[in-house]
């Protein structure tokens, strides 16, 4: 079941953000920034485990809807439900867009989250 949200209910910086041309993609000049960040990434809620590799991060737009957060999947174009312990809180993000590590929905029969980093200082 996709989740259609107006932007309307969306914040000024996150209608601005949902608007990028390419959020979800990563740009050339951004791949080795993004390959670090990723390659150092572990899971917030199990921290043995990384967040998984360069396949599975990638820069995306997001959706607040009721406290809750939103993340575009891009193989699909669904927004996602991030559940709070995946969100990273104890590092920066490199370029201070949202990023999401996710399994693409082939991969799951239930939407998956590895992990997530809001836009900006977290």
């Amino acid at each position: 079941m996709a989740i259609t949200l107006p932007l309307s209910l969306m914040t000024g910086a996150e209608a601005d953000e949902a608007g990028q041309d390419g959020a979800h993609r990563h740009p050339p000049r951004d791949l080795l920034l993004h390959e670090q960040f990723y390659s150092s990434w572990h899971m917030r809620d199990n921290p043995v485990l990384t967040c998984c590799n360069n396949a599975d991060c990638y820069p995306t737009e997001i959706r607040r809807v009721e406290g809750s957060i939103y993340a575009l999947r891009r193989e699909d174009g669904k927004y996602i439900l991030i559940p709070p312990q995946k969100v990273e809180r104890n590092r920066d993000n490199p370029d201070g867009r949202n990023h999401l590590c996710a399994p693409p929905p082939s991969a799951s029969l239930v939407d998956t989250v590895y992990c997530f980093a809001l836009g900006g200082a977290t």
